[in-house]
């Protein structure tokens, strides 16, 4: 590992641990879901389905039996077209869409908010794979290079409503979400996160 990476290693607008450079942002910006404004827009807005694991395409194909009953005939149309996920234009790994926009394991309840139908199924019992690690972060993206992982606040105006809502209670974006950080990195790299950031926010305030 490069010399480059120092433990704690704080620069402008960055935080670094071990090998993830981690934007200040997650800190810095506030962040709750607000379904019922947003009504889970970005499981149907843009190019491209959930980016996906490696290790996740052999629990999609093995879930997808008991998934199946939570989706809606125009996903199930989707996957057996396409399959159960495909390799998108950037030559990684996602899942398919219906007709270039929801992605193919969304469902919508009676109020028109998207729902996840891996997750519904996982809320049921019938699975133990809650949802593809990307969702769960969402709006933190990670992407993996060679030397490091790049850990960035992904902005989008669909999630107004989110981010007013969370600047109302004070919950910031790496807070919001805690569990899937965990899921993704296990919990003494969250509990090191929130420690470096709060310190980050202690010395902020000093300056003021």
């Amino acid at each position: 590992m490069s010399n480059f990476f120092n433990r704690n290693r704080k620069t402008p607008g960055m935080v670094v641990l071990d090998n993830k450079l981690i934007s200040s942002d997650i800190n810095d910006e506030f962040f709750l879901c607000d379904l019922v404004k947003c009504k889970g827009a970005c499981c149907v807005e843009g190019d491209l389905g959930a980016p996906l694991d490696d290790k996740e395409l052999a629990i999609i194909e093995d879930i997808l039996p008991k998934v199946k009953p939570y989706l809606r005939s125009e996903g199930l149309l989707a996957i057996a077209e396409q399959g159960a996920y495909v390799l998108d234009f950037t030559n990684e790994f996602s899942t398919p869409l219906v007709h270039g926009r929801e992605c193919a394991y969304v469902t919508f309840d009676q109020k028109g908010i998207a729902k996840c139908g891996i997750e519904l199924a996982y809320e049921a019992g019938d699975i133990d794979f809650k949802k593809p690690v990307s969702c769960h972060l969402y709006p933190i993206r990670v992407k993996e290079s060679l030397d490091y992982e790049a850990i960035n606040y992904d902005r989008w105006d669909i999630c107004a409503p989110a981010c007013k809502k969370g600047m109302s209670v004070g919950l910031r974006v790496y807070e919001f979400l805690k569990e899937a950080l965990i899921r993704k990195f296990g919990e003494g790299f969250y509990q090191e996160l929130d420690a470096v950031m709060k310190a980050r926010r202690q010395a902020e305030a000093s300056e003021d």
